[in-house]
């Protein structure tokens, strides 16, 4: 580890291979790298994800539309290896220009009606079905004040937080303390507000806990950059009380091993086609218990 303080250049030039988890994608420009159509299935909803925290939560409320009845919301998932830089192939690239996961196409509509970015697919899947959003004015605005929260909040704890403390090459002292001082602030901010709440819009489950469990959720369960004991996350009993009560739901449990290709092989469902798929998962962790 270097000690070395780092004085900036005058005018910042890009290094290739900088260094880090993800030095041989990350690269100061957008746009495609080369020339791949994204495969589509049967189904007029098309997902293009991997089981990051962002890409569960579309899976968990395409699951839970799917458990509550709207047979609309079968989907085809097809995972997109952001390690191996799938997310900058020509077909993803204009699904999202943005090159982040999840990306969702409705061919419902003609032409295809593309949307990205995790928050917004939640919201247009809730308005589209009319489900897991509230309805009236003063208990939708606060659902949309968490799901906004929830958006602005996973910079720090993403891209501050987790990288400085599990993924970046060399590890020091200012950068982790920032991020931990401010994650830790934001769980005390859910675990005041879950005090007095069920759930994150009092006693109904919405897209707001949909976009804030698996990271904050997985957080406190020991299941996000390993860092649960670091923050001493026991000392927010509200948050895992919240917590435990989403991971018990059966859609919560199917999304999260969506396009999943890590872990215990009947945790990984790498792309999903039909709900059969889920079956097939079961059956092959009987078989081999």
């Amino acid at each position: 580890m270097s000690n070395q303080l780092y004085s900036p250049d005058k005018i910042w030039q890009w290094k290739e291979g900088n260094g880090g988890t993800f030095a041989s994608i990350n690269r100061p420009t957008s746009g495609p790298r080369f020339d791949q159509p994204l495969p589509k299935g049967a189904h007029s909803l098309q997902l293009y994800s991997l089981a990051t925290p962002s890409g569960i939560k579309v899976t968990i409320l395409l699951e839970e539309l799917l458990e509550a009845g709207f047979s609309e919301a079968e989907y085809d998932a097809y995972t997109i290896d952001i390690m191996e830089g799938a997310q900058f192939s020509s077909g993803f690239t204009q699904a999202n220009p943005n090159s982040k996961i999840p990306a969702l196409i409705d061919a419902s509509h003609n032409p295809p009606l593309r949307i990205f970015e995790s928050g917004s697919i939640l919201l247009y899947l809730a308005e589209k079905h009319a489900a897991f959003m509230p309805t009236d004015i003063v208990a939708k605005t606060e659902c949309l004040n968490w799901l906004f929260w929830q958006m602005g909040s996973a910079p720090i704890l993403g891209g501050g937080f987790g990288h400085f403390y599990a993924y970046a090459p060399e590890k020091f002292e200012y950068p982790i303390d920032r991020y931990t001082i401010e994650v830790k602030r934001q769980l005390d901010v859910l675990n005041k507000h879950l005090a007095n709440n069920q759930f994150m819009c009092g006693n109904d489950y919405t897209i707001a806990d949909i976009a804030i469990w698996p990271w904050y959720g997985q957080l406190v369960d020991g299941k996000l950059y390993d860092a649960a004991e670091f923050l001493n996350v026991d000392e927010y009993a509200n948050v895992q009380r919240w917590s435990n009560e989403i991971a018990a739901r059966p859609a919560v449990k199917r999304g999260c091993i969506v396009n999943k290709t890590w872990g215990e092989p009947h945790e990984q469902l790498h792309q999903r086609h039909h709900s059969s798929d889920f079956e097939l998962k079961t059956q092959d962790k009987l078989f081999k218990e």
